[in-house]
């Protein structure tokens, strides 16, 4: 019997090998005239700190959910390591959280039978104080008021199942490829069918999704169990809850079908739960911001920008680990090669962007001089691909500097769709807190690599998904456009495109995003 001993990658390195293909690699490039960007190229290519940076990064310090101890040791090595380069860095407060530190968390069935779970407690979430048994509902079916509170009263001391239970965790790109088209069709009908049940259910509890947890809190509920499957195998969103003593976790979509089918054939499903985590308090909460001082027109800017806080089901490898990678090897590369630019560089690793944009917002708000003064900002956020795809925020003149700045770099680093004059952003990212005030504040956003369906807030943004040689190449490119933004001798004009284009979901005129307030506080963000 033929056994393959070669692993995955060795099979991939085969695979292009026969088709006669090379990996591109930038040592192949033709040199570049000018001889800071050849500086930035070789110091990145040849002397790359990516690697180390991300593995101290996502596997040393891991995930960052704003208000946790993870988050706060993020800020002080990221200072720490700036000084190390010799700029000037500081954690800049803009408020303050609820802190919350993550324990262990252990789920087991043990009736009708005995299995350990994939299941993690969501963010902020408050643990079981100890181990803690009880049997697994539902929601209610659909009834009267007697009936809604028979099961409130049930649910006392019980695990709740809070989410939609899929009919099937096989990604669909399988049913269509195995099965045949009746039974695609059926399995569509069966789902739509189970969720008009479900929502029927929800509206049984008079409350919604959003408040069920909070509700439950109220009524005694051991826990709320929650399930959000992306559509792929093993791969679920972990998010967080506010509520105040009751435990919130987040189950495998295969492991919470399980416990749904369970308890609605009456077969008795009892969790025993031990999740620790504890409250700290109010803590403050930071914006990381390093500074290379320009030495002509220092009171105008150039911004590099990237969330440093993540949700933590994972590690926050490519959201944001990779961005804040990207922008970290990028003022070291400009601190070796352009260390006296002409504008002064800031970069901005900002806090709780998942929570609103709140860490650039409040920076926008307490330095009306850098927006009002600023040359250019790039961000970048989305994944760990090669940069794809940059847009020019509806800004009239902004595509005649991008493509200028763009021609100074190398040609693998250049294959990137310019959107001119694009759209104004309208709170996707931590650019928009910058581009409702009219600021040239670009997006840089990478290739798919499928981060909305498997990394993207979800139990695997890991480090293993990473593609270095992509956070390389985008650090670079990154630094050449800082440079040649600083070196033009013009300012990025504001003069925004009228009319906007419509919009292809409301068939009506775009319409420029208002700059909003920054949540500065938990009770803001519990209050929203």
């Amino acid at each position: 019997m033929f056994t393959n001993r070669m692993g995955p990658l060795a099979l991939l390195a085969a695979a292009v090998l026969v088709s006669g293909r090379a990996l591109p690699i930038g040592a192949q490039e033709p040199a570049v005239a000018d001889p800071v960007v050849d500086a930035i190229v070789e110091e990145g290519m040849e002397r790359s700190q990516v690697y180390p940076l991300l593995q101290v990064l996502l596997d040393s310090v891991g995930p960052r959910l704003t208000g946790t101890p993870q988050k706060d040791a993020s800020h002080e090595w990221l200072v720490r390591l700036y000084e190390s380069w010799g700029m000037e860095a500081r954690n800049e407060p803009y408020g303050t959280w609820k802190g919350w530190e993550r324990g262990i968390a252990h789920v087991d069935l043990i009736e009708p039978r005995v299995a350990t779970l994939d299941a993690t407690l969501v963010g902020w979430s408050p643990g079981t104080e100890g181990p803690v048994e009880g049997p697994v509902v539902g929601l209610p079916a659909p009834g009267g008021p007697e009936a809604l509170e028979q099961w409130r009263q049930a649910v006392g001391g019980a695990w709740v199942l809070g989410s939609f239970p899929e009919p099937t965790c096989r990604p669909p790109e399988q049913w269509l490829e195995f099965s045949d088209e009746q039974t695609v069709a059926g399995l569509a009908t069966r789902r739509d069918s189970a969720i008009a049940q479900w929502e029927r259910r929800l509206e049984a509890t008079r409350q919604t999704q959003g408040s069920l947890d909070v509700w439950l809190e109220g009524a005694g509920a051991a826990g709320l169990l929650t399930s959000s499957w992306t559509g792929g195998y093993g791969v679920r969103r972990v998010f967080g809850t506010t509520t105040e003593r009751l435990p919130v976790l987040s189950l495998s979509c295969e492991d919470y079908g399980l416990l749904h089918r369970l308890a609605d054939h009456g077969q008795g499903p009892v969790l025993r739960v031990n999740a620790e985590a504890r409250f700290t308090g109010e803590v403050p909460v930071f914006n990381t911001i390093a500074t290379i001082p320009g030495s002509e027109r220092p009171e105008e800017y150039i911004l590099l920008s990237a969330h440093l806080d993540s949700w933590d089901g994972a590690q926050g490898a490519t959201d944001n680990g990779t961005g804040t990678i990207v922008m970290v090897e990028a003022m070291r590369l400009l601190r070796a090669a352009y260390p006296h630019p002409k504008r002064t560089i800031i970069v901005g690793h900002w806090g709780s962007e998942e929570q609103g944009l709140n860490g650039s917002r409040a920076f926008a708000a307490d330095h009306p001089d850098v927006v009002e003064n600023l040359q250019a900002l790039f961000n970048q956020d989305n994944g760990t691909g090669r940069i794809a795809r940059v847009g020019m925020q509806g800004l009239a003149d902004a595509g005649d500097h991008f493509r200028g700045w763009l021609a100074a770099a190398p040609d693998h680093l250049t294959d990137l769709e310019i959107e001119d004059p694009g759209t104004p952003g309208g709170g996707g990212s931590d650019y928009a807190a910058f581009t409702c005030a009219g600021a040239p504040a670009f997006g840089l956003w990478s290739e798919s690599w499928d981060y909305g369906r498997y990394t993207w807030h979800t139990n695997l943004d890991t480090f293993d998904k990473v593609a270095v040689d992509n956070v390389r190449d985008n650090a670079i490119l990154v630094a050449i456009l800082t440079y040649m933004a600083s070196e033009d001798p013009d300012r990025v004009g504001r003069q925004r495109v009228e009319p906007l284009p419509l919009d292809e979901r409301t068939g009506q005129p775009m319409r420029w995003p208002q700059c909003r307030l920054p949540m500065r506080s938990w009770e803001a963000y519990d209050r929203r």
